[in-house]
């Protein structure tokens, strides 16, 4: 991938995770701590460039000038259901993140998506917002979902994903060629079903044990 906008974690510890996530003998607990850590590595990549201020600080020893993120608000939506297995491994790092929710399934035969329920923090134009879904993979969900964060009046909007197809991408980078993408890996293709393969089955499914 060319396109500065799109970041491909190249971290060993993440791509030895990914693999584990893809066995298909990977129980549901184990699946759902590796979401967790995944999500926790890609946001420390994610969160890279946050702006830094210097402040005074009193050691033990002395007084020490120090640097603290710069007065950013951040929140967090998952995309229902799967991300909400995204949010631990990012709130970890991010604490005080607010968290909205926006609910999405994808029709199984126009493969478009359609909204049930969206709730988001009252002030979520005045922070970074990152959008959390393990799965990009036709693309649709996750640019409803950044439309709808953008009709709150929000400017700065990140996607965060584990699994990445090409055309999700490409997707993405026509329909909302501002916001930046942070993916795990990016595989082959979609199928007949716009599943990503190899991928590793459906997500939500995995993380709750439906199937």
């Amino acid at each position: 991938m060319d396109n500065p906008k799109v970041h491909i974690m190249q971290h060993p510890l993440i791509k030895h995770k990914i693999s584990f996530l893809r066995d298909k003998n990977t129980g549901t607990k184990i699946f759902n701590e590796l979401v967790s850590e995944i999500a926790m590595l890609i946001c420390y990549e994610a969160t890279r460039n946050l702006p830094l201020e210097t402040v005074e600080i009193e050691t033990p020893l002395a007084v020490a000038q120090a640097e603290v993120i710069c007065g950013k608000k951040m929140a967090i939506v998952p995309i229902l259901r799967a991300g909400l297995g995204m949010v631990d491994g990012v709130k970890q790092l991010v604490p005080n993140a607010k968290v909205g929710h926006i609910g999405l399934y994808r029709d199984e035969e126009t493969l478009e998506p359609v909204k049930y329920y969206c709730k988001m923090p009252p002030d979520i134009d005045q922070r970074d917002v990152f959008v959390l879904d393990p799965m990009l993979a036709t693309g649709g969900s996750a640019c409803a979902a950044i439309q709808f964060i953008k009709d709150y009046g929000t400017k700065s909007i990140k996607l965060m994903c584990i699994i990445a197809a090409p055309e999700g991408i490409k997707k993405i980078t026509e329909t909302h060629p501002d916001v930046e993408i942070y993916c795990g890996t990016v595989d082959s293709h979609l199928n007949e079903y716009g599943y990503i393969v190899p991928g590793l089955g459906d997500a939500g499914d995995r993380i709750f044990g439906t199937k």
